[in-house]
């Protein structure tokens, strides 16, 4: 009596799916969609997902495009994807104000981030943005370059004596090092030298946590927290032990801050309209943290899960994806030593020839050869090479729709190597983002802090540390191409399964 009602449920189930994905596909193919002939009820395309890894997720989606074109829809179990690298199409979802909400896969990370500023959505979001959006004013981010130089100088000392001009070095760990310093200093006002046993062990979590994420996202049964439990309790328990590593750093440093502001600063001398504030003659710079604490909603200060959630959404913003950056910068100088003279010219003429001298950010603005090199390597290995928004309602593009519920996913590395958007796609020519050339790019065809209402607002604070760091290594070192070649990896964010490999040798 129970096999046969199981039965009678399980083909009721399979043929509600069966009939919604037949509507939503006949839907999205209205509107230019092409589509996988394989899809199965309730398991959706999972046949497509086998075997598939962060190794050869890149290649993976070349083939889809080939097969299925610039617009096309996968199902992740019972999960409609729109699958885009249309510039034009993208140009619609991500101007939209209605169209703000992160997909079903970005949760895979609520265990860390919590529902801060990447995941939350509606009046809640916009608050919090509200909020930090002033972290980034003009005249903080003059304070911040000071930071970026100074741990920049640090960073230099380090490298002198691997610059032999002879021994490959991994450059990630360093850079990573060095990251993480300026987001501590700048962000909380810490240093990291006083938590240098604690600094590395964040890392090292933070590293395990992209790589569990990125797997996890390639295989659809683990989608959900319940069967990621049940299929990967190993894995799971990994995860929850670095997050716990993660909070408790973060949690340290907030404590010892906000002890800092209560103890030692008399509430006379804060101004929350003030970009500084002035403790016996002595100016200190507003941390993110410090305008955290000191901030309210409707009238009440954040709580304590408040500060945390934007603690670590920042951290995960302003730290690995800035290494990530730096890193095939400095990869693709040493492979191309024509465009490192060029840009080290252009260093020269503009912060002259003493390589201890401190820069400004008037000075970091006027590089434009070198914006043009981190443009370009930005879109070669864009840092978040895919995005995503789900709808919440039905989305109309012209006369088609996108169907409530769907989960959009933009490839912003797809679309970088188009050869449509970008002659040569594969080649490294910085001149495509001179002032002559750059009005040639389709505007939402390089995507690198993504556009709209949910673009990165921490790009001007990215672009002024990429300078400031890339200018200070190159002014003491030049790069050689010694090592193993990238092999790119899709994680949460850009990575080389090889280590990004180079030599340095010490200028005269």
């Amino acid at each position: 009596m129970l096999f046969p009602l199981i039965l009678i449920i399980l083909t009721i189930f399979i043929l509600a799916d069966y009939l919604k994905k037949k509507r939503i596909k006949k839907i999205l193919k209205a509107g230019g969609a092409s589509d996988s002939k394989f899809t199965l009820p309730l398991l959706g395309d999972i046949l497509l997902f086998i075997g598939l890894n962060v190794k050869n997720l890149t290649q993976f989606l070349m083939n889809c495009q080939l097969k299925y074109g610039k617009i096309y829809c996968l199902w992740s179990l019972n999960k409609c994807i729109l699958v885009l690298q249309d510039a034009n199409y993208i140009q619609h979802i991500l101007t939209s104000p209605n169209l703000v909400k992160k997909p079903f896969f970005y949760n895979q990370l609520s265990l860390w981030l919590g529902d801060g500023l990447l995941l939350s959505s509606g009046s809640k979001w916009q608050k919090r943005r509200k909020i930090i959006i002033p972290t980034f004013n003009y005249k903080l981010l003059e304070q911040f370059v000071k930071i970026f130089d100074q741990q920049a100088h640090d960073m230099i000392h380090q490298l002198h004596d691997k610059a032999n001009g002879k021994q490959a070095i991994n450059i990630v760990p360093i850079i990573c090092s060095t990251a993480l310093n300026i987001l501590l200093k700048t962000t909380m006002g810490v240093e990291m030298c006083k938590h240098s046993s604690d600094g590395l062990t964040f890392l090292a979590a933070l590293e395990s946590i992209f790589h569990i994420a990125g797997s996890r996202f390639l295989k659809p049964l683990e989608h959900f927290d319940f069967t990621f439990k049940l299929l990967s309790y190993k894995t799971y328990t990994k995860l929850l032990s670095n997050v716990q590593i993660i909070h408790k750093f973060t949690e340290k440093l907030i404590n010892e801050r906000r002890a800092e502001l209560t103890t030692t600063i008399k509430d006379k001398y804060l101004d929350q309209n003030a970009n500084e504030y002035e403790e016996m003659g002595i100016k200190k710079n507003r941390t993110f943290l410090d305008i955290l604490l000191q901030s309210t909603i409707d009238g009440k200060p954040l709580t304590n899960e408040d500060i945390h959630e934007e603690v670590n959404n920042f951290t995960f913003g302003g730290h690995d994806t800035t290494t990530c950056a730096i890193s095939f910068i400095l990869y693709l100088l040493s492979r191309h030593p024509e465009v490192q003279q060029k840009v080290y010219e252009e260093i020269l003429s503009i912060i002259g020839p003493d390589k201890n001298k401190s820069v400004v950010m008037g000075e970091l603005l006027k590089l434009k050869y070198l914006e043009c090199v981190i443009k370009e390597a930005l879109r070669l290995y864009p840092p978040a090479p895919i995005i995503g928004r789900t709808t919440e309602e039905d989305f109309k593009i012209g006369n088609n729709i996108i169907p409530r519920g769907t989960n959009i996913i933009i490839l912003i590395y797809m679309m970088c190597r188009d050869p449509d958007y970008f002659p040569r796609p594969n080649d490294f020519i910085p001149e495509r983002f001179s002032a002559e050339n750059i009005e040639k790019i389709h505007p939402f065809a390089f995507l690198p802090f993504s556009w709209g209402p949910r673009n990165c607002i921490g790009q001007k604070f990215a672009i002024l540390e990429i300078k400031s760091i890339v200018s200070c290594l190159l002014r003491h070192f030049e790069f050689l191409p010694l090592g193993p070649d990238v092999v790119r990896m899709v994680t949460v964010v850009m990575r080389s399964s090889t280590g990004i490999n180079m030599a340095l040798k010490v200028r005269k």
